[in-house]
């Protein structure tokens, strides 16, 4: 029997960058991580949007940006991993209207906007991007994704460019409805406006108040766990609820656990951090742990926020960190 193809020789021709085997680890907000079987970065939305119309369809595809909110698994991601970059990153400001790319750094955005004296605040201390933060309708200090997203433009796993009402995004708490395969490419949000400097002074706190309190200097995905109150009738503000992970975590003992290079965070225990020389088995299985012990400790089960995606490593393959 002749050997299958190599993936890379099956997909369409691009415009923009096809990079097979390529490591992700270094594109991991974690720095961990195994290698995207092809990794496509488009030029522009017309070529993302023919290669996904000419992608034969039982190729796997899974977008990525700066995976914030992500644990890539040693054995990386087969079939296409697409991350946008240059051509997806502008942000423009219209009156209470800010016009923004996918790949658009969320902190970028909120300081674009104020100098405009559009209230974006509560992005600022919102790791990642655009298009990861309306994907998983992110936020904190009361104020979510989903109270500012006017539309929301997306290609489909067919290539279909479609424009999408919040309605149709299905937003909930930590989530949308949108498939994993289909790629946000732009939104439009739509927000307070409010004089510039009081906008800076409300950034500025969240900052402060966000060094106080997290381990923002170490490597990490931010909360790990969903708080188990977090589910109110409206999916929307767990800030408002008694119960909390990091109190369950706490509470069975596993403040500053360790394994390999993983650690749970000394400052705050619900931020799983990388140390140094940790591998994604070491963090996912440091967080198993974890819910194992809160389980039999409380009866609570706690649910993972961080998405946890690809392939564990294979036996004698080398480690992707």
């Amino acid at each position: 029997m002749a050997p299958m193809p190599e993936l890379i020789d099956r997909l369409p021709q691009v415009r923009g960058r096809l990079t097979p085997n390529r490591p992700l680890a270094e594109l991991s907000w974690l720095r961990v991580g195994g290698p995207a079987e092809v990794l496509f970065q488009p030029a522009d939305l017309d070529d993302l949007s023919a290669f996904l119309a000419a992608l034969p369809a039982d190729v796997p595809v899974f977008p990525v940006g700066v995976c914030s909110n992500l644990i890539i698994r040693d054995g990386g991601i087969s079939g296409v991993v697409i991350r946008l970059g240059r051509g997806f990153n502008g942000i423009a400001v219209d009156g209470d209207t800010v016009r923004v790319g996918a790949a658009a750094l969320d902190a970028q955005v909120a300081r674009r906007a104020a100098e405009a004296g559009v209230d974006l605040a509560f992005l600022r201390t919102i790791p990642g991007s655009i298009g990861g933060a309306v994907r998983m309708n992110a936020g904190c200090y009361g104020r979510y994704t989903a109270d500012v997203v006017a539309e929301v433009t997306a290609v489909t796993r067919a290539g279909e460019v479609l424009t999408l009402t919040p309605d149709q995004l299905g937003f909930a708490y930590r989530s949308t409805r949108l498939p994993a395969d289909t790629l946000i490419v732009e939104a439009v949000l739509r927000a307070p406006q409010r004089p510039c400097a009081e906008i800076e002074a409300t950034m500025q706190e969240a900052l402060d108040r966000r060094e106080a309190s997290q381990p923002v200097r170490d490597r990490s995905c931010g909360s790990t766990f969903r708080n188990p109150a977090g589910f109110s009738s409206t999916g929307r503000d767990d800030d408002v609820h008694d119960l909390k992970a990091w109190k369950l975590i706490d509470d069975a003992g596993l403040r500053g656990a360790r394994l390999g290079g993983a650690r749970i965070s000394p400052k705050h225990s619900n931020f799983l951090i990388n140390e140094g020389g940790a591998s994604a088995t070491d963090l996912e299985e440091l967080g198993e742990r974890v819910r194992e012990t809160v389980l039999k400790n409380s009866g609570i089960e706690l649910e993972w926020e961080i998405m946890r995606v690809g392939e564990p490593l294979k036996a004698g393959a080398p480690s992707g960190r």
